[in-house]
């Protein structure tokens, strides 16, 4: 061994007291150092089991639930090494088997520690067996001081005896100086030999060698379990579910065909036929779920649209909220495809003759004072919401005859007060009701056809035979004697839409006028007339939109139509709806949220 440079016995000769309490710390911190392995042994100890018995556990449960598994719980015959290929078995078996060999990992780390705590109790045995020495050398020499003072004593006591005991005396002479000599050598060999080689001696190096070797059983100990993660990640690595999947459908294959189609069973007791129903009544019915169907479609989409993008966001993100997802995503398609079903169905049956374009929009409503249903004329009463009214029209019918009222859309948009369209609601309603047993059709929308919204197009003339004063500005004043131009006939709500000589048009009492006969020539001047009634204001058609009624306006994307001036046309005409002209001079209405202003 090296020689030490510095030595406490070179630097700090004769400093036994405080060379002797730092050993007395050293012999504590041997104490403290041997209390924490054994500690940490019997944690280890105790991880070790439980971790054994929770593998055991798990592995049980793996063994009765293999078969399930791996291959269902209607398997074919299968042999012990078809459990085998099973990837995600496999993988699964080596993280228990992982788990229980680390739980014997963990206790030989333990075994490993508490041999190394009864060798921290050796250096702490030897290192107390030095200090006794040593304490023990140091009484000696103090033994030694003493006799070497009694021989001090002697030769005083020769020296009075002189005279009587001279040889006496120089026998003790010589003893005190033999003793006096041996003293000296002893003192020198004790500060120069023994007091230095004991505070010399490197007690701490045994304490560094004993930590150093807990420390490499700790890294040996984390390398195996390094090894096992290894191994188990590799297991992962190799789970294909392609195979597994392969492998459970190799054992469970069994005959399938799509079942068949659900088919229109007619009544027992009367004729009917699998063909929908396209009378007034059911029509009305058809058309008003057609409409629902579609805005209930347009919202969906939008809603399914943003859930797979989530979807996909989520995929990466947390695999739960991606599942989660996922799962709506599929309940809204499934929504989407019955909605796209009714949709074509519907309109395929109806063939193009879908009603208005705006269907009433009910909201759920309490009646505390009794309300008649604009459908079925039955009160409606009670606070539990048995009935709906439209937000538009304030029309308030039954849940159940929701879908039975006619739209009040095209109604609203030709110029009808609303109070003549809430009438004229009821009056069809009930009449649709009363008459559908006689499969009358009813027209395309809500109200006879517009033959009059064309300024080329020629009306019947009639005159006022009283003078009316308009209330509002869906009305037109008529004097007494005025011939106008019948622009709609009356539908039965006792109002007719005329327009006198300078164009402008609005609802008259059908019993204001009679019949001026005769029909008057078409226009001469058309787009002479057209251009005094342009606002001089364009619009660019955003989308394509055809004709639904002879009073609208074929448009296509990108179109320019000029609005017209007045105060019920270009932008005044009705709520969602616009009048204006096409390139070719012909004027109609057109839906606004299709345009721009230019």
């Amino acid at each position: 061994m090296q020689k030490q440079t510095n030595s406490y016995g070179q630097l700090l000769p004769d400093q036994v007291d405080r060379i002797s309490s730092l050993f007395d710390g050293h012999l504590g911190l041997l104490a403290d150092a041997r209390e924490l392995y054994r500690e940490r042994a019997a944690l280890e100890r105790d991880y070790a089991t439980k971790l054994k018995q929770l593998a055991k556990k798990a592995s049980e449960k793996k063994n009765k639930n293999e078969l399930l598994l791996v291959l269902g719980d209607d398997k074919a015959v299968y042999t012990e090494s078809v459990i085998q290929q099973n990837t995600l078995n496999h993988a699964y078996s080596e993280i228990l088997s992982s788990m229980s060999s680390s739980a014997q990992d963990h206790i030989n780390l333990a075994e490993a520690w508490s041999q190394m705590t009864e060798s921290l109790k050796a250096v702490e045995r030897r290192n107390d067996d030095y200090k006794k020495k040593y304490d023990a050398d140091c009484a000696e020499v103090e033994i030694h001081r003493q006799k070497q003072s009694g021989h001090d004593r002697h030769a005083e006591r020769s020296a009075r005896q002189y005279d009587l005991q001279r040889l006496d005396m120089l026998n003790s002479k010589n003893i005190y100086i033999i003793s006096t000599a041996t003293a000296n050598s002893v003192k020198t060999k004790f500060y120069t030999e023994d007091l230095p080689s004991l505070e010399d001696t490197r007690l701490v190096m045994d304490f560094v060698g004993v930590m150093r070797e807990a420390q490499n059983i700790q890294l040996s100990h984390q390398n195996i379990l390094k090894d096992r993660l290894t191994a188990v990640i590799a297991a992962l690595i190799e789970v294909q579910p392609d195979k597994d999947q392969a492998l459970f459908a190799e054992y469970n294959i069994r005959p399938f065909s799509l079942p068949n189609d659900w088919v229109f069973e007619p009544c027992s007791n009367h004729y009917d036929t699998g063909d929908i129903c396209i009378d007034s009544g059911p029509k009305v019915l058809l058309q008003n779920k057609l409409a629902r169907s579609r805005a209930k479609l347009r919202e969906l989409n939008h809603v399914l649209g943003k859930k797979r993008t989530d979807a996909e966001k989520y995929h990466d993100d947390a695999m739960n909220s991606y599942l989660d997802t996922a799962h709506e995503v599929t309940a809204l398609s499934t929504s989407a495809c019955v909605l796209n079903s009714e949709i074509n169905m519907i309109a395929e049956v109806l063939g193009g003759d879908e009603g208005g374009s705006s269907p009433h929009v009910f909201k759920s409503s309490a009646f505390s004072i009794p309300t008649t249903c604009g459908y079925c004329k039955v009160s409606i009463w009670g606070l539990s919401k048995q009935g709906k009214t439209c937000k538009s029209c304030g029309l308030s019918v039954h849940s159940k005859c929701e879908l039975n009222v006619i739209s009040f859309s095209h109604l609203n948009h030709v110029g009808m007060p609303l109070t003549d369209i809430v009438r004229y609601l009821r009056s069809a309603s009930a009449a649709s009701v009363s008459t559908s047993s006689r499969k009358t059709p009813i027209p395309s929308s809500s109200v006879p056809h517009n033959t009059s919204l064309h300024v080329e197009e020629t009306h019947r003339l009639a005159r006022a035979i009283f003078d009316f004063a308009a209330s509002s500005s869906f009305e037109l004043n008529v004097t007494e004697g005025t011939v106008v131009r019948v622009v709609e006939e009356d539908d039965g709500s006792g109002w007719v839409k005329v327009a006198d000589s300078d164009g402008e048009k609005g609802l008259v009492p059908a019993t204001y006028l009679e019949d001026a006969g005769g029909w008057p020539l078409e226009k001469s001047e058309p787009s002479q007339r057209d251009s005094q009634q342009a606002s001089g204001i364009y619009v660019r058609a955003l989308y394509d939109y055809r004709a639904q009624e002879p009073g609208e306006l074929t448009i296509n994307e990108g179109d320019l139509v000029e609005l017209s001036s007045g105060t019920n046309g270009g932008q005044n005409y009705a709520d969602g709806w616009w009048e204006g002209f096409s390139r070719d001079g012909k004027k109609g209405i057109f839906p606004s949220n299709y345009l721009t202003i230019d």
